[in-house]
């Protein structure tokens, strides 16, 4: 079955999937600078327990990502990306009226789900509707996509507070719906696999349970971090011994071979360490040392994203030039000296403390982020689109459990430094899994 789109409507397609995808990786920071305001709302909630309203949301995004990939690929990515977009939306919406905040945990965890089922769908209408000369170009664009609404969600995050830190989930809606109406008049039909194994339903549950144990282990104290990590390595075990033998693993085995693929994911899932700790550090390093307002943080914090979206598009030419690994690992070594700016001067104010490091992490997230991320996905052939990019993204969710985990842990014992340390530490690991990263040996 062939599938030809006018290239006057490739335009339309790239600007409904990359709305959701937007929504999706906003929504996995955008509540950051509004933690506060959430902890106030609700009895004076303690760091630790807020951090489960970020990373209930990236634990469940995470783990069913490949999952979630493999049912686009079954039923068809079109109404995979418009299921998960509607339950995205109507999650949002639970969100912004949440009583307590449990509540509010809980529709973070079925707003994750829709996530997951729209991203790795969205990459897969994407590439049916781009011809093949324009694929590397799309894959690049949707990447910096993703990568600059993470970025910006602080910013957006604290405008929206100044109204009321509810309206970071109900902006959501009128955008989630108009998007359902266009993509349903606009976008293509892939051909569809139905003949594949279903998804390892079981596997990401034990994926989701080991990941979730993984940071209460790292944020408790005393015999309960033991048991919670004694419990990660059990549950993470299972679900590779599982994935090893299912037909449709929620590790996928064929993808990590992949010579490109998996040196790029990897490095991935430590830059993601370092990223989110690092923008979780910038907010509450403004919040409360500080003592910004909500929206003067998100303005602080806004200089390093916008310096994400030229670096994404431009450097492009100097992957093919010297490799998407070397350029992947500057952009990681100049990440890791902007954190380690903020470890030696932050106390000097915004001007010479936080801004230089805020620019110097933006430009490494624009050097790296998208070049490691369309490095693994352009090393995947083109029948599984829409699993492997479920499974770099998967990686990244999981980076971002762990350096919220890591820096609240940190943070737990009032040393910000220290924390930035272990930030600059993860982005220099991941600088070095981005020296295996081979040169491609064909486009997408």
């Amino acid at each position: 079955m062939s599938l030809t789109i006018q290239p006057s409507r490739v335009g339309s397609v790239f600007g409904v999937v990359v709305a959701g995808v937007a929504m999706a990786n906003l929504d996995a920071f955008v509540v950051n600078v509004a933690l506060p305001e959430i902890g106030e709302r609700f009895a004076g909630a303690s760091l630790s327990t807020l951090s489960w309203v970020l990373n209930a949301y990236a634990v469940v995004f995470a783990a069913l990502m490949v999952p979630a990939g493999g049912f686009a690929d079954r039923v068809g990515a079109r109404p995979a990306y418009l299921l998960g977009l509607g339950v995205f939306t109507g999650a949002s919406a639970a969100c912004a009226v949440a009583p307590g905040v449990w509540f509010l945990v809980g529709a973070r965890v079925v707003q994750a789900a829709g996530a997951a089922a729209l991203v790795p769908s969205s990459l897969g209408l994407l590439l049916a509707a781009a011809p093949p000369a324009r694929r590397v170009a799309a894959v690049r664009g949707w990447t910096a996509v993703g990568g600059v609404a993470a970025a910006l969600g602080p910013v957006a995050g604290g405008l929206l507070t100044q109204l009321d830190w509810r309206w970071a989930f109900l902006a959501n809606v009128p955008i989630g719906a108009a998007a359902l109406a266009a993509g349903a008049a606009v976008l293509p039909r892939p051909p569809v696999r139905r003949d594949g194994p279903r998804p390892d339903a079981l596997g990401a549950a034990l994926l989701t349970a080991g990941i979730a144990a993984l940071a209460l282990g790292i944020v408790q104290d005393g015999w309960a971090s033991g048991g919670a990590l004694a419990a990660a390595a059990v549950l993470l075990a299972l679900c590779a011994v599982r994935s090893a033998r299912h037909p449709a693993p929620v590790i996928p085995r064929g993808l990590l071979r992949l010579p490109a693929f998996a040196p790029a994911t990897v490095a991935s899932l430590l830059f993601a360490v370092a990223f989110a700790a690092m923008l979780l550090s910038a907010v509450l390093w403004c919040r409360d040392a500080w003592h910004w307002s909500a929206l003067r943080t998100g303005l602080a914090v806004a200089p390093g994203p916008l310096m994400v979206p030229g670096l994404a598009v431009g450097a492009a030419p100097l992957a093919r030039r010297f490799g998407a690994g070397p350029l992947a690992f500057a952009g990681c070594a100049v990440f890791a000296g902007g954190v380690l700016w903020w470890a030696w001067r932050v106390e000097d104010g915004y001007a010479a403390g936080l801004l230089p490091g805020m620019l110097l992490t933006g430009v490494g997230v624009g050097l790296a982020l998208p070049t490691l991320i369309g490095a693994a996905v352009s090393a995947v052939p083109p029948e599984r689109f829409s699993t492997g990019s479920a499974v770099v993204t998967m990686a990244r969710q999981v980076g971002t459990v762990l350096g919220v985990a890591l820096l609240v842990a940190v943070l737990g014992r009032d040393r910000f430094d220290a924390g930035w340390y272990v930030t600059a530490a993860a982005a220099g690991a991941a600088a070095v899994a981005c020296l295996a990263v081979p040169r491609p040996s064909r486009d997408v």
